[in-house]
This record gives structure tokens, sequence and C-alpha cells, in this order.
């Protein structure tokens, strides 16, 4: 059943997002995405190995944020709504997989 669930999830959101939550989760992107590219220049410039792992810990800080706030808002809306429409359990399986692989 999970598996029909991600199928349906990944076309057709169960709450789909609004442009300013888009936008937010884009911009955060292209940060992040700015951040890696920054990190290619210094591994390309040679620089000092410290200065590299603090780069790399902050591109995995942000990234987690990034994971944090999709899954609150997983929860909140597409989880909750379908608690309420009576399909809660394998959303809350779903929900538990996900935590479980976000955590490692």
């Amino acid at each position: 059943m999970v598996e029909k669930i991600k199928e349906t999830n990944e076309s057709h959101p169960v709450v789909p997002r609004t442009r300013i939550e888009k936008e937010n989760m884009l911009n955060r992107l292209k940060r992040i995405e700015g951040q890696v590219r920054g990190l290619q220049k210094m591994i390309e410039d040679d620089r000092y190995c410290v200065d590299v792992l603090v780069q790399i810990s902050a591109v995995n800080a942000a990234l987690k944020k990034v994971g944090f706030t999709m899954l609150e808002r997983h929860t909140r809306m597409c989880v909750t709504k379908s608690v309420r429409k009576g399909d809660g359990e394998s959303y809350m399986d779903e929900l538990m997989e996900v935590i479980q692989q976000f955590s490692k």
C-alpha cells in the first residue's frame, strides 16, 4: 500500500504546495547549490581541509533544514488531511519510513 501512495504523491500531492512555499523551498535549494559550487571551488583552489570541512558541515545543516521543513509540512498538511479522510494508517506508515530514512 505504501508503494501506491508514493506513486500518487509524486504526481499528485495530497495538499499542493502554495506558490510561496515553492518559492521559499527553491530559494533555499538555490542557496545550497551555491554553497556546493563554493565547495567545488575550495577544492580546486586547494583550500585548507578544515575550511572545506566547515563548509561541508554548513551544507549538510542547510539540507537538513530543508528536509525538516518538508517533513513538518508533509506531516501537518498531507498526513493530517489523510487521517481526517480515514486513510491515515497507510500515510502514517509511510511517514514513519520517511522519518527513519531521513534520520540515518
